[in-house]
């Protein structure tokens, strides 16, 4: 296999995302992964975060992205868990990534981060890295309405997301809150 085949096979389980890291782990050089780029077989879209050129855009694509651009540690949080997983309608311009480090590089307008310790609500939905359903529902009170998110909750219990005793949790600290 070429770097290039190492290179593809780890993009193509990451929505078509390759980082440098991950790309020096397969054994390419930064001089290597420049040239495959420089040749148009890999698209630089942030600091360190590429995509493979032949790369079918799926609905999960833009969250992949947005937790490589903010780094090692990031994780989808609150709304956009709600969002990935269409519990509830949200703001679709915004993408709230979480990080326990601090992020210095520039990154798209559309990527919002919050500075967070790791607090061990994450898990991995789609193979995203994202902070766990309930946390997140719970970590957009006073920033979504109640009553949608009461509606991401029952939602999450009806597609099988969260076991039923989430649920009741949930919804007795969301109804408790009004």
């Amino acid at each position: 296999m070429t770097i290039y085949d190492n290179i593809y096979e780890i993009a193509a389980d990451n929505y078509g995302i390759i980082t440098s890291a991950e790309a020096k782990e397969s054994g390419a050089s930064d001089k290597e992964l420049s040239r495959i780029a420089g040749d148009g077989r890999l698209t630089r879209i942030g600091y360190g975060v590429y995509r493979i050129k032949h790369w079918v855009p799926t609905e999960n694509d833009v969250f992949a992205e947005s937790v490589a651009l903010v780094g090692p540690g990031a994780y989808l949080y609150g709304e956009s868990v709600i969002a990935m997983h269409g519990l509830a309608p949200t703001n679709p311009a915004r993408v709230y990534v979480a990080t326990p480090n601090r992020v210095r590089r520039s990154l798209p307008a559309s990527i919002k981060v919050v500075k967070r310790p790791d607090c061990g609500d994450t898990t991995e939905y789609e193979g995203i890295p994202s902070q766990t359903i309930p946390a997140a529902i719970l970590s957009c009170k006073g920033t979504m309405m109640a009553i949608r998110l009461v509606d991401a909750a029952k939602r999450a219990r009806e597609l099988g997301l969260i076991r039923s005793e989430d649920e009741a949790a949930l919804l007795e600290d969301l109804n408790g809150s009004d």
